[in-house]
Formats: structure tokens, C-alpha cells, sequence
């Protein structure tokens, strides 16, 4: 018989959660009672989940599972009525969004580390989403992480393992555990999104696509969708088996991850469209033949032509953008008249907008884009949408591009990424140049002139919180900015990360290499904050 055991414990001082959980690498987490620290925690700063339904899944990395088991374990010590549980541990962190919503849950506990490397010395992670199925909001982060500061006991059950692999429902003492499909609910979800009919017929007409899983969650999903129901000849799908360690691939989507990718699309053998997705499912990179695409870009090009999905036939409610993604999307709301809201970088920032009605796409420069769909972003559904429009206009993505730049003008961007620096340079950085933005303005640097600079503040128009410090900007005479901003995703070092951005109307040139295009700035950038000699930095990690 099952019984419930009370263990002792003391706090560890570490647990506080980032713009997306609590991320340290695996053998941090394997510390003795650390996992069952942080989850006991979780479940202390929730209220009224007496016999409410939990979900409970992962992007399948090293570790996945036997966190589950003790998740599946608490759930049921501490008075959950039922969980749902993707088969093999397996839930994208959009389906489990999904999940979430449609079955009616409490809430649901997600284990992922996003788009970090994974493996038994790589990355590992554990977030709460509440019941609207996006993350848990800065209130409930903060008393996850107070309680972990003073915590004395967790409760655990002590049972067998829960089999995981084989669909079905059984019984954890008083719990009920449900094994479900992890790509049901969410391929169904999509094709009441998108004519799936009409791409359907693309494919059959002879349309080719090569998309990335990168050993990663979106495996399973991608082959359901693109090769099973929409008939994308065998072999679309690439890298679709997900794996612990993610094949020891980094699972980022950007251009120095999935080059292989790049490097296709960019040659003669090129298939009509490329994509990719991330180790937990939720980013994307969209590759035309011949042309990469921003994720800025492909915002706004979505958000344009989003009432070519049946989902958004009726058009947008508006758009929503975090700060350091580039003002294309502004241009697209302003013609097509509804709101655009510029928020922190972090997806938990567009949850209460999604909630009262007033965004239906939202995006980060950070390869993620989403729908009120779900309240997460979603790597798949940016790419599905992808494929309506192109079904829907008969034309490459690169002439879709080019033709959304002469009617718009173009925003040339870029993101620097400084990663794994020391942390102290990295924060000695910001600070000095935060204690220098009243002076800005007015000054030259590098023959632009600085036309304003500030540090980025929010004030939610839902329920009227606020978040200061969300990311130094200064501005340029004639539209340019710069960006500088601290990443809370990583696990050892700090990311520094700077966003270079340049608008050229559409009377421009709007075919320059978007090097060239930016190189005035990045050396402004370099010379307003010392980039090389704070850091010691002479080029950054990645450039997407």
C-alpha cells in the first residue's frame, strides 16, 4: 500500500526561477532533495488544487523522466485529484499549453531547458504554468523562490514508478494518473488553425520541405502533421527521433545550430521551404530557398498575412512584440489598424493581453512566435501558418518577403549574443552604461547622433503592474537603435545580448546585406558600452 512520506529537508539558496522556470545544469539538479526542494515549493505557493487535474511532461532531455516520477509522486502526496502525463514523459511545451487549456487543468509543471543543450553535464530545467497554460506570472515565480529560501519538509508518496510508455489510466494512491497521446490534442488543435486541404494540395503538387526536429520534442509532432496528415513526402522531417542528449546537438534553431540547414537552402539542391524547431518545441527558424528569414520578419509577415488561415479568417485583435524584436510588426498594425503592444522580453508578458482580448500574435526577436491559440509560443504553428500563406499565394517565401519589404520598407537586424561571460563584467557593463543614459542624449557616437536613451520599463495595461529594468535602448536620429540587454536562459556565465536595428523605408535600398546595412551601428554599440575591453570579447558567440 502507497503511503505518504514527510521528509525533512533544507533549503538550498539557488532556486530562484528565470524568465522561464529554474534552469542549472543536470548535476545540479541531481543534489540530494533538490528537485523535490523546488516542486514542494511550487505546490506551497499554489492554493485550491485540492483534487484539480495537474499536467505533467517534457521535451524528453536527460533527465526528463526521473524528474517526472518524483513530480507524479508529489502530485499525489500533496492532494492532486488527477495528472496527465505525455506518453514517455513526451509534452511540447506548447501542446502541454494546450493541454492545459482544453482538459480544464490547475495548472501544469514542464520540464524543459528550452533551446540549451541537453545531456548528463548539460542543461535541465522546471517551470509552472498556471491554469490559462502560460507561465506562471512574477507574483507566483516570487513566492515559489521565497519558499524555497525557508523550506523545512516535502511530502512524496511512496509508490512504484508510473509506466509511462503505454497509454492509459491508473492510480497513484488517491491520484489518478493519465497517460495520454502527446500529439492528439495538438495536431487537432492545428488543423482547426489551418487549411490543412489547401496545403495538402501543395504537397501532392509537388512542393518540397525539409524541416529540422533536431533530435529534439517537435520529432513526433512534425511527422504527424507534415508527413501523416498533410503528406509531406517521407524524409521532411529530419532529425525527428528525440533524444536525452538531443543527438549531442545544441537544439537552438538559429543560424549557427541548424547550419546544415542554412547551407541547404542556400545551395542549388534547396527544397521549396525550410524550418526548424528547438529542443522543447516552442521556437522556430523559417528558411526560404535563397533567403533566411528574421524571426522580426516573420512576425510581421505572419501577422500581415494571417487572415489566410481559416483560425484568423476575422482578423487580428492586435499585435504583440517584446522590446529588442525589431519595429516591423508596428507597421502592420498601424495599417491594419489595431493595437500594437511592446512588452519585456519573457512570454509571460503577453499572457494578459492574450487573456483580455486585446493581442491575437505575439513574438520575440528570439525565434518565437505564438497565437491566442495557446498562451506559449509555438515553433510548429509559426511554421504551419507559414505554409497556409504560401498554399494560399502560390509564391516562394522569398518573393512573399520582398514584396512585404516594398510595401512596409525593411528593418535591418541583428542580435549580437556575448555568451557565458563573466558575470560581474557583464553586470559592471549595464550598470555604467544605465548610470550614463541622462547624458545620452544629444551626444555623437560614432557620427550617429543620440536621440534619446532610456531603461526599458513596462506598465501592463491589464492589470496595471509594472517591471522595470527590462533592457537598455538608445536611440538614434533617424530611426536606429541599439539594444543591450542581460538573458535570464542561460545556466553558467551571463549573456550579454545586443540588438542592432536600422529601418529603410521602401523607397530604400532594401536589398543590402544586412551586415553591411548595420555596420554603423554595431560600431556605434561597440563604442558606447566597450564591449571588447569590459568583456574581453573581441566578436560575439552568435549572430542571428
Amino acid at each position: 500500500m502507497s503511503t505518504i512520506q514527510t521528509v525533512a529537508t533544507t533549503p538550498y539558496d539557488d532556486q530562484k526561477p528565470g524568465t522561464s522556470g529554474l534552469r542549472k545544469k543536470v548535476p545540479h539538479f541531481q543534489q540530494p532533495n533538490y528537485v523535490e526542494n523546488f516542486i514542494q515549493s511550487i505546490f506551497d505557493s499554489l492554493e485550491g488544487f485540492e483534487g484539480q487535474t495537474l499536467v505533467i511532461g517534457g521535451d524528453g532531455r536527460y533527465y526528463n523522466r526521473e524528474v517526472i516520477q518524483i513530480a507524479l509522486k508529489m502530485a499525489a502526496a500533496n492532494g492532486f485529484g488527477r495528472v496527465l502525463v505525455g506518453r514517455g514523459g513526451i509534452l511540447s511545451t506548447p501542446a502541454a499549453s494546450n493541454v492545459i487549456r482544453k482538459h480544464g487543468a490547475f495548472g501544469g509543471i514542464i520540464l524543459s531547458a528550452s533551446h540549451n543543450p541537453g545531456g548528463p553535464t548539460e542543461d535541465f530545467g522546471i517551470k509552472y504554468n498556471i491554469g490559462n497554460g502560460g507561465p506562471a506570472p512574477e507574483k507566483i515565480t516570487e513566492a515559489i523562490y521565497a519558499r524555497t529560501k525557508s523550506i523545512t519538509e516535502y511530502r512524496i508518496l511512496d509508490a512504484p514508478d508510473v509506466d509511462l510508455d503505454s497509454i492509459g489510466t491508473g492510480a497513484l494512491g488517491g491520484m489518478t494518473v493519465e497517460v495520454i497521446d502527446p500529439v492528439a490534442d495538438y495536431a487537432e488543435l492545428m488543423e482547426s488553425l489551418f487549411d490543412f486541404t489547401a496545403i495538402r494540395a501543395m504537397f501532392e503538387g509537388g512542393f518540397t520541405m525539409a524541416f529540422d526536429a533536431m533530435h529534439a520534442v517537435t520529432g513526433p509532432y512534425a511527422t504527424e502533421i507534415l508527413e501523416n496528415r498533410l503528406r509531406a513526402p517521407a524524409g521532411t522531417v529530419r532529425n525527428g527521433e528525440p533524444k536525452p542528449d538531443f543527438g549531442g546537438h545544441h537544439p537552438d534553431p538559429n543560424l549557427v545550430h541548424a547550419k546544415a540547414l542554412y547551407d541547404l537552402m542556400m545551395s542549388t539542391e534547396a527544397p521549396d521551404f525550410g524550418a526548424a524547431s528547438d529542443g522543447d518545441g516552442d521556437r522556430n527558424l523559417v528558411i526560404g530557398r535563397g533567403i533566411f528569414i528574421t524571426p522580426s520578419d516573420s512576425l510581421a509577415m505572419l501577422a500581415a498575412n494571417a487572415h489566410l488561415a481559416p483560425g484568423y479568417a476575422a482578423g487580428l485583435a492586435g499585435i504583440a512584440r517584446s522590446m529588442p524584436t525589431s519595429a516591423a510588426a508596428d507597421r502592420v498594425a498601424e495599417k491594419l489598424g489595431v493595437g500594437l503592444y511592446e512588452t519585456p522580453t519573457g512570454w509571460k508578458f503577453f499572457g494578459n493581453l492574450l487573456d483580455a482580448g486585446l493581442a491575437t500574435i505575439c513574438g520575440e526577436e528570439s525565434a518565437g512566435t505564438g497565437s491566442n491559440h495557446v498562451r506559449e509560443k509555438d515553433g510548429l504553428w509559426a511554421v504551419l501558418l507559414w505554409l497556409n500563406i504560401l498554399a494560399a499565394r502560390r509564391q516562394p517565401a522569398k518573393a512573399i518577403a520582398e514584396a512585404h519589404w516594398a510595401e512596409y520598407g525593411r528593418n535591418y537586424y541583428a542580435r549580437h549574443d556575448y555568451e557565458g561571460i563573466d558575470t560581474a563584467a557583464a553586470s559592471a557593463l549595464v550598470d555604467d552604461l544605465r548610470a550614463r543614459l541622462a547624458a545620452l542624449p544629444g551626444t555623437s557616437v560614432g557620427g550617429l547622433k543620440v536621440a534619446a536613451a532610456d531603461d526599458f520599463a513596462y506598465l501592463d495595461p491589464v492589470d496595471g503592474s509594472t517591471s522595470a529594468h527590462q533592457g537598455i535602448r538608445i536611440l538614434f536620429d533617424g530611426g536606429s537603435r541599439v539594444v543591450f540587454r542581460l538573458s535570464g536562459t542561460g545556466t553558467s556565465g551571463a549573456t550579454l545580448r545586443v540588438y542592432i536595428e536600422r529601418y529603410e523605408p521602401a523607397s530604400g535600398n532594401l536589398a543590402q546585406d544586412t551586415p553591411d546595412a548595420l555596420a554603423e551601428l554595431i560600431a556605434a554599440a561597440e563604442a558606447v558600452a566597450s564591449i571588447r575591453e569590459r568583456t574581453g570579447r573581441v566578436a560575439p558567440d552568435v549572430i542571428t
